[in-house]
């Protein structure tokens, strides 16, 4: 049975980040049609079936590389969305022993050392120099 399942999935798609996401948000979707089940209920069902199918779609598509850009895009909206949540968390972790600052030229993000007094910044990226309190 397994040879059978994999001698049908060469050359098509197969699961990938993206599908993980739908089916995730898939599941998310009918667990919330459930609870709901009169108005709000009656519209994510069949948003969560067309998900599903187009999930399944997705899965078994023999446009290999089409279905990889679209992972490949997906990938890339994670990675900005969970990169900012990673540097805000690191942020706040190191509030006690550094300050941040921004350039105001190209906008990058520096750290000084807190209780330096007043301080001139020097910009790393761009050069530029601004003077901050730390």
């Amino acid at each position: 049975m397994r040879e059978k399942l994999t001698r049908f999935m060469v050359g098509r798609n197969g699961n990938d980040a993206l599908n993980r996401f739908l089916l995730g948000l898939d599941t998310v979707l009918l667990i919330l049609s459930m609870v709901f089940t009169k108005g709000l209920g009656r519209v994510l069902t069949p948003i969560a079936f067309v998900l599903l199918g187009w999930t399944y779609y997705r899965m078994f598509s023999r446009n290999v590389l089409r279905r990889s850009e679209e992972n490949a895009h997906y990938l890339r909206i994670r990675d900005q969305i969970l990169g900012r949540a990673r540097v805000s968390r690191d942020q706040w972790n190191q509030r006690k022993e550094y300050k941040f600052f921004t350039c105001p030229s190209c906008k990058a993000v520096m750290r000084v050392p807190k209780g330096r007094g007043k301080i001139k910044i020097v910009c790393r990226k761009c050069g530029t120099s601004f003077m901050g309190k730390s």
